[in-house]
């Protein structure tokens, strides 16, 4: 059980990273990967709680496709560091297959592996075929396919036909993930913790938010609810130069407004004039929930993130063109997060 009771504004803060391994312009999905590898080191020692991938398909920009692959690469580099999915999409996979990786990865890495769970496919629906082949609604299957995923992981009876091996009796924490109010319903109902992606679709934060507290339900997994929330955290020495750095990701989504999915580009001055005004709504509503700048202009944004939501811990990611400058940015997200030391005491298991 846990006591998810949230930090006071002088607290250290619960923080978290969310790493799609991104594919920058002039660089390989190979690359991405030693680069996530390098980072999560790196935020072992800057004291941040846990470490996530997220499943994205038949996209340019993002390497972290294999999910179950990019964990066990992550938690072999790390000692500490609480590595997982954010998240899995469920809808692709049948859930022994689920149970099966990720009972692999608890065997392997005992204590350490979060599986965060999402209902959307990560991709387009002619790429999502290809993945699952006999698609059929999510909404009707999904809480069925999260039940018996957790089933799975349940001590199994001498009797029983159909067991995850590994996974049979292994803690792995389940998290329902979402940008709508859907999954905080289900999160709510079945009594785990909840994660909304505000980093991309901030848009239903606080009514998910909200509906998650008022209708959650305790269970053997949480006594009380446990919120974390999404934000682009990308900070550097300057208020001036962290907006550069910006400006990769502002970019990234208008193009995204227009259909163009491909490699993170360089920073640079963010033209306005060469998007339509829709574009850049997009953009800016969709990027909304970021923080922006030096130490303490990134602190102060997310002391509000987390006074506006109650927000129990705050997954930060950044995706920023140049390695170093990321480096750099999750460093002083963490000096000002006043994290020290890796923290396994704040993790929320089963």
């Amino acid at each position: 059980m846990t006591d998810a009771s949230s930090p006071s504004p002088s607290a250290p803060l619960r923080l978290s990273i969310l790493d799609l391994a991104p594919v920058v312009a002039g660089s390989t999905p190979a690359q991405a990967l030693r680069n996530t590898r390098d980072l999560a080191q790196h935020a072992e020692g800057w004291g941040y709680l846990r470490y996530w991938l997220a499943e994205h398909h038949n996209m340019a920009g993002i390497a972290s496709a294999a999910t179950a692959v990019a964990i066990g690469h992550v938690a072999a580099a790390t000692t500490t560091l609480r590595v997982g999915a954010g998240g899995i999409m469920l809808p692709n996979h049948a859930p022994l297959v689920i149970a099966e990786q990720f009972g692999t990865l608890e065997s392997l890495y005992p204590g350490r592996i979060d599986l965060g769970l999402g209902r959307a496919p990560g991709t387009d629906q002619l790429t999502a075929r290809a993945l699952r082949r006999n698609l059929v609604g999510s909404d009707e299957t999904f809480p069925q396919d999260v039940l018996e995923l957790q089933s799975y992981f349940q001590p199994a009876s001498p009797d029983q036909p159909v067991r995850a091996v590994p996974g049979a009796g292994l803690n792995v924490p389940i998290w329902l993930l979402g940008s709508s109010l859907y999954s905080a319903g289900l999160a709510a109902r079945l009594g785990l913790p909840f994660a909304f992606a505000s980093h991309f679709a901030p848009r239903f934060l606080l009514r998910a938010v909200d509906l998650y507290r008022e209708q959650f339900q305790p269970s053997a997994v949480l006594e009380q609810p446990y919120v974390m929330v999404g934000a682009n955290a990308i900070a550097a020495d300057t208020d001036a130069e962290a907006h550069f750095l910006f400006s990769s990701l502002r970019t990234r989504f208008a193009n995204m407004a227009r259909g163009v999915r491909g490699l993170l580009e360089p920073p640079g001055d963010f033209d306005e004039s060469r998007w339509t005004p829709g574009e850049l709504a997009f953009a800016n509503e969709s990027l909304s929930c970021s923080v922006v700048g030096d130490a303490a202009t990134v602190r102060a944004g997310l002391d509000d993130l987390i006074a506006q939501t109650g927000a129990d811990e705050v997954m930060v990611t950044a995706q920023i063109y140049d390695h170093a400058a990321r480096l750099r940015s999750f460093e002083i997200v963490a000096q000002a997060g006043g994290l020290a030391a890796p923290r396994s005491d704040l993790a929320v298991s089963g």
